[in-house]
């Protein structure tokens, strides 16, 4: 049975009468990269700091590798490794001065140990260049290096992927996904970019105005794109194929245009086509569409926002 690593139970965090994180509850595994997924300004970063103790918690309870925050934070926060908003570095030391100097504020940091996670990001050649000469993907790499220097078992990333080429993007994405997998570090990351949350993460929450409106796993949310499929049928008599549709098939259906929607599986395209055909009405083209992930995620964020409020 796989460790849970971080707990955040019924987490608020209120500044004056704004309520910044509204009753946020959910755990992390050991190798699970768990997404916080939402707009700017939603929550994610003001969590991530009360999770690394940079901010205080209002109500509820943080719990990393069973230690409670702020109660054991320093025997909790030794279990992790934070990269939030732009690292403090500095750009005419090189790599291995950056590295060190972090290691200095830890006990028993070896040089060795420097080279391990320099290797492990995929910086060691790059270690005596200076910081200057990176680029912005070398620089978050050497800043998730400088997360790792003390063995974290919580790895907790804000936005790593902001700013980064398509290039950087795709490395940064297999990075991390070797990182839980083969190093078993548990990873929460941010960020409002759906489709590389979908491409890293094992399960997303959803997070609006301080909200955690739903979390899904990767599969569950595929498995709702597949049963969001439709079949749509391009015709001439697009009001009269939609009542042989209802009335005759049983299959509910909407009409747009010269098109008829049909909510139905891919089995009965033979059938329906069939039926069509014996009224006379002449098929232009029929394609399967389904809701893509963005659809369903603002469909979550719209449903389950309206009418809530952040003010107390």
């Amino acid at each position: 049975m796989e460790k849970v690593i971080l707990d955040v139970s019924n987490v608020t965090k209120t500044f004056g009468n704004r309520v910044a994180v509204n009753n946020v509850s959910f755990t992390i595994k050991e190798g699970e990269i768990f997404g916080f997924l939402g707009p700017n300004g939603a929550g994610k970063t003001t969590t991530m700091k009360m999770i690394c103790g940079l901010t205080s918690i209002t109500k509820g309870q943080i719990r990393i590798c069973n230690y409670d925050m702020p109660k054991d934070s320093e025997k909790a926060l030794q279990f992790v490794g934070a990269l939030i908003e732009n690292p403090l570095m500095y750009p005419n030391m090189t790599g291995l001065d950056n590295l060190k100097y972090y290691a200095s504020l830890y006990k028993n940091i070896s040089k060795d140990d420097i080279i391990k996670y320099a290797r492990v990001v995929g910086l060691e050649q790059r270690l005596k260049d200076k910081l200057k000469t990176y680029s912005l993907g070398m620089k978050q790499r050497l800043g998730i290096a400088q997360a790792l220097l003390h063995s974290p078992k919580l790895l907790v990333l804000d936005e790593p992927l902001s700013g980064l080429d398509p290039n950087g993007v795709k490395e940064m994405r297999d990075f991390l996904k070797t990182l839980a997998r083969e190093y078993k570090i548990a990873i929460l990351i941010s960020s409002h970019m759906l489709s590389d949350m979908e491409q890293i993460c094992d399960t997303i929450g959803i997070i609006n105005n301080g909200q955690l409106l739903e979390i899904r796993s990767i599969t569950s949310l595929r498995e709702s794109i597949e049963g969001a499929k439709r079949i749509q049928i391009r015709v001439d008599y697009p009001n009269f194929a939609g009542k042989i549709l209802v009335n005759e098939l049983q299959i509910k259906a909407d009409i747009a245009g010269n098109r008829v929607l049909a909510y139905t599986t891919e089995d009965k395209i033979t059938e329906i086509t069939q039926r069509l055909l014996n009224y006379g009405i002449s098929i232009f083209g029929i394609e399967i569409v389904s809701k893509s992930l963005e659809q369903i995620f603002l469909e979550i964020i719209n449903n389950k926002t309206r009418g809530k409020t952040n003010i107390v």
